[in-house]
């Protein structure tokens, strides 16, 4: 297979692989999907071959994403990410508790995007600060 790619396209090739690669393999450890990190080795050492060296270093014998890459704010997109999936998550979790964890259908549903929204509404004024932990529990 060829591809062509311009310069540009190369580098959000990259991005998107290593952000991919970044939510299935992050949090496992030892029992990564080597496939991805296969392609993504790849993709970089494409990429240097085609003059973007700085985004690629090796490690082991195999090409992977620069510290100037991962420093370049690749992280930060990946973090709005998960906060923003992660107060969404959690409003809607919430909401569903509050309706006692019912089937949603169509007779409920408007009232399960309503306490959403004012979860969300919540979180975006005071983020979790209001969220709080029964003393006597702890």
């Amino acid at each position: 297979m060829n591809l062509e790619l311009t310069p540009k396209q190369m580098r959000r090739l990259l991005d998107i692989a290593y952000i991919g690669n970044w939510i299935l393999n992050a949090t496992r450890g030892d029992d990564r999907f080597k496939d991805y990190d296969e392609v993504e080795s790849l993709l970089f050492a494409k990429a240097r071959e085609q003059g973007m060296s700085a985004l690629t270093d090796d490690w082991n014998g195999v090409a992977v994403p620069s510290q100037a890459f991962v420093d370049g704010g690749i992280h930060e997109a990946i973090m709005e990410y998960e906060n923003n999936v992660f107060f969404e998550i959690l409003a809607e979790d919430l909401a569903r508790r509050d309706m006692d964890d019912a089937p949603i259908d169509e007779k409920n549903y408007q009232e399960l995007a309503t306490r959403i929204d004012a979860y969300i509404s919540e979180f975006e004024q005071h983020g979790t600060d209001n969220i709080l932990i029964d003393s006597d529990i702890v």
